[in-house]
C-alpha cells in the first residue's frame, strides 16, 4: 500500500480499524483506567498475541502517523499478552519519539506479571523516557546549525522537554505512594531527564514529599540521596515556605531552604526602593505594588500583591523571632548584672565593717592610757600637799 502511494495516516487508520475488529477485548487498546481488565483476554491459541505482533510490524515508520493513545493501547496489550521483546521495544521507541503528546493516563500502565510487584509498570515507562532523552540529544546535535538554538526556551525540543518534565513529575507523584516502589527506581525515573528540562522543581518536590510520606522507614542517608534531586533555588515561594516547615525532609535540606529564602528576601527588599533610602519599607512596597498594578493584568496584580504580602509576613515573623531572642538575651544580661552587683556590694560592705572595727579597737586602747596618767598625776599632787 505504501508503494502505491497510500498516505501513512491512511495506513494507520486502517490498522486501527483492523485491530478493533480482530481483538476480542477492545478495552485493552483504549483502557486508560488504573485497574486492568484481564478477564478473558488471554487466548490459549495465541491468536490475539499474533494479531498484536502483526499490527506492530505493519505500523508506518513516519512520526505522528499513529495516535499516541493507540500506541499506548497496543503496548498495554503487548505487555498483557506477553508479546515478543522486539515488538514491545519497537512500541516503546515509537512512543518515545512523541512522548510530549502523551497524558498521565497513558503512562499509567498496569503491572501484570508479579502480584508482589509495583502497581504500575515502572520499567516500561523508564525505557520510554530513555528513548525520549536519547532522541532529544540526537535532535540537539542535528539542530546545531539550524535557526533555533538548543538551549533556547523557544526551540521545539525545549518545549517538548518542558511538557515531558511536567508529565514525569505528575507520574512520580502518582506512583510515589506505592509501598513496593524501590528508591533506586524512583530516582532513576526522576533523574532520567537532563537538568535543563525543569524550569521549576515544585512538581519534583511534591513527588519526593509524597514518596517520603509513603515510605517513612527510609534512613537518613536515603532521604538525603533522594532530596539531592531537588534544586532548592528553583522552588517557588509557596514550595519554599512548605519545605521550610516540612519535617519529613532532612535537616540539611531545611537549612538550605531557609538560607535561599533569606537570600531571596534580601535581594527583593532593596529592589523596591533603590532610589529613595529615606522612605519606610511599607511605603516603598506600596509604591512598587502600584507601579506593577499599572502594567499587569488584574489576576497577575492580585498574585503579585499576595506574593508581596507573604514576603512581608515572613520577614515580620523573622523580625519577631529576632526580637524575642534579643529580649531573652537582655533578661539574661540583666540577671547576671544584678548578681555581680550584689556580690560587689556585699564584699565592699564587709570590707567597710572591718575597717570600722579596727578603728574602734585602737581608740579603746588609746583611751586607757590617759586615764592611768591622770590618776598618777592626781596621786602626786596629794602627796605634795
Amino acid at each position: 500500500m505504501k508503494c502505491r502511494g497510500v498516505r501513512p495516516e491512511s495506513i494507520g487508520a486502517s490498522l486501527m480499524s483492523y485491530a478493533q475488529k480482530e481483538l476480542s477485548k477492545k478495552s485493552s487498546l483504549g483502557n486508560t483506567s488504573r485497574q486492568p481488565k484481564v478477564d478473558g483476554v488471554a487466548d490459549p491459541n495465541g491468536n490475539e498475541r499474533l494479531v498484536v505482533e502483526t499490527i506492530i510490524s505493519l505500523l508506518p515508520v513516519e512520526k505522528l502517523s499513529i495516535p499516541i493513545s493507540f500506541l499506548f493501547g497496543l503496548l498495554r496489550s503487548a505487555v498483557m499478552l506477553d508479546c515478543t521483546v522486539s515488538s514491545r521495544l519497537d512500541l516503546e521507541r515509537r512512543i518515545g519519539s512523541q512522548l510530549d503528546m502523551a497524558t498521565l493516563d497513558d503512562l499509567l500502565i498496569p503491572s501484570f506479571r508479579h502480584a508482589a510487584d509495583t502497581l504500575f509498570d515502572v520499567d516500561t515507562v523508564y525505557r520510554i523516557l530513555v528513548n525520549f532523552s536519547q532522541r532529544d540529544d540526537s535532535e540537539d546535535e542535528m539542530e546545531d546549525a539550524s535557526v533555533f538554538e538548543c538551549d533556547s526556551p523557544h526551540s521545539p525540543s525545549q518545549s517538548a522537554l518542558f511538557r515531558v518534565s511536567k508529565l514525569v513529575d505528575n507520574y512520580l507523584s502518582e506512583i510515589a505512594p506505592d509501598a513496593n516502589l524501590k528508591l533506586n527506581k524512583f530516582i532513576a525515573i526522576a533523574d532520567v531527564l537532563p537538568e535543563h528540562a525543569r524550569t521549576t522543581h515544585d512538581g519534583l518536590y511534591r513527588a519526593i514529599d509524597v514518596y517520603l510520606k509513603g515510605h517513612q522507614g527510609l534512613s537518613d542517608a536515603d532521604k538525603k540521596k533522594v532530596c539531592k534531586l531537588i534544586d532548592l533555588q528553583k522552588l517557588s515561594q509557596e514550595a519554599g515556605a512548605h519545605a521550610a516547615q516540612n519535617e519529613r525532609l532532612p535537616l540539611q535540606s531545611v537549612v538550605q531552604v531557609l538560607y535561599f529564602e533569606q537570600l531571596r528576601l534580601r535581594n527583593s527588599l532593596p529592589c523596591s526602593y533603590p532610589d529613595d533610602n529615606h522612605k519606610p519599607i511599607h511605603h516603598s512596597w506600596r509604591i512598587s505594588s502600584g507601579a506593577l498594578s499599572a502594567s499587569l493584568s488584574p489576576r497577575d496584580n492580585y498574585a503579585s500583591l499576595r506574593r508581596e504580602n507573604r514576603e512581608l509576613k515572613l520577614e515580620l515573623a523573622r523580625l519577631r523571632m529576632r526580637l524575642n531572642d534579643l529580649e531573652k538575651d537582655h533578661v539574661c544580661m540583666k540577671r547576671d548584672l544584678l548578681k555581680s552587683n550584689s556580690r560587689r556590694f556585699m564584699s565592699s560592705f564587709s570590707k567597710s565593717m572591718g575597717k570600722l572595727n579596727f578603728f574602734g579597737r585602737t581608740f579603746s586602747r588609746g583611751s586607757g592610757s590617759p586615764s592611768r596618767n591622770s590618776r598618777r598625776t592626781e596621786s602626786k599632787i596629794t602627796e605634795r600637799t
